[in-house]
């Protein structure tokens, strides 16, 4: 109805997002095996892409000359994401909750449950489980996880990897956002692109980041995830540097600047992907997801917030060597994820 209702509700989204974001990606690591995380995070990452391309096309054809009026075509395209995100919660229905959380909060009961279900549904397929010895072990169960415990944790015997999952998830944050959200503010500004082709020049973006993550996936759990992570970092940096380059003296057309973003998207997503895996895996049970919405919470402060606002202030500027000292920076970032990654600890 005007801009406060607007800010008022796409606040809400961000709460479902951010809190969405915790919650799958801790999902993946305590029901998913270790020999295939990599892969299936990368990937459930990965279809946020799919989401911009399906975003992109419905923008032109809600947007375009021959859609509804623009009064309610804007208004329908955001429809179609509140009713995907309104399927979430049939699909999280069908999520069973971990049985390792289960017993560390003391509800074995329900923990056995989960196992047990499991357990059927795969003799479905393999009747003849082989039987697992039983050890026992020793846990101290609790209610909750008190958020000074969870500091201390973070910010004492995890220091180090907070910092490494700080870093990744920044360094992707403002990779991300400075290159996808600001790209058709780049073409309108220095390329002088009309607004109905806007959509368009996302579209290969989104297409790329998409394919990356499926298929470097298997890479991450065949090769390892620091020599993967390291390496698309540092890919992804070195490249949106020496593209930079080239856009600051004028050697690049709109359409090769779209086809090297592209490119450079197909490993920077699949890296951004793994940042999210890597806080998952780094961190204890007990405060993986909180610990996933800590990052991500803060990279998206950094590189979703100040990303934007610093990029569109060197495009309004209308300066290339300025916007390339602007790429050369998250260039910078990227790098230092990857060295993080590549001096840490497996």
């Amino acid at each position: 109805m005007n801009y406060l209702t607007f800010a008022v509700a796409r606040f809400i989204t961000g709460l479902g997002i951010g809190g969405e974001y915790a919650a799958i990606n801790s999902a993946v690591d305590e029901l998913i095996p270790g020999k295939i995380r990599g892969r299936v995070d990368l990937f459930v990452n990965g279809t946020f892409w799919v989401g911009a391309s399906l975003g992109a096309v419905a923008t032109l054809l809600l947007l375009g000359p021959h859609g509804p009026p623009h009064a309610w075509g804007w208004r329908l395209a955001f429809g179609i994401g509140g009713v995907l995100g309104f399927g979430v919660i049939f699909l999280r229905l069908g999520v069973p909750e971990s049985p390792r959380w289960l017993m560390l909060r003391g509800r074995e009961g329900e923990a056995s449950a989960v196992v047990d279900a499991i357990e059927r549904e795969v003799r479905t397929h393999s009747p003849d489980l082989p039987r697992v010895e039983e050890k026992p072990l020793r846990l101290r169960t609790s209610d909750r996880t008190p958020w000074g415990e969870i500091f201390k944790h973070m910010l004492g015997p995890s220091r180090s990897r907070s910092i490494l999952g700080l870093v990744l998830m920044v360094g992707q944050a403002f990779f991300l956002n400075a290159m996808f959200f600001t790209f058709g503010l780049v073409a309108k500004q220095f390329y002088h692109q009309s607004d109905a082709r806007l959509p368009l020049q996302l579209l290969p973006f989104a297409i790329a980041s998409f394919l990356g993550p499926v298929i470097l996936g298997p890479f991450f759990d065949r090769i390892g995830r620091k020599p993967m992570i390291s390496g698309s970092y540092a890919l992804s940096g070195v490249a949106l540097a020496a593209i930079g380059v080239l856009f600051a003296f004028g050697m690049v057309g709109l359409n090769a600047l779209t086809a090297s973003f592209a490119v450079i998207f197909f490993v920077a997503s699949a890296a951004a992907s793994a940042a999210y895996l890597t806080v998952s895996e780094i961190f204890p049970l007990e405060i993986r997801a909180f610990a996933i919405a800590i990052f991500y919470a803060l990279g998206t402060l950094i590189g979703g917030v100040g990303a934007p606002l610093f990029f569109g202030s060197l495009i309004a500027g209308g300066s290339r060597a300025h916007l390339a000292i602007g790429y050369l920076l998250g260039a910078a970032l990227m790098l230092a994820g990857a060295l993080c990654e590549y001096q840490s600890v497996e």
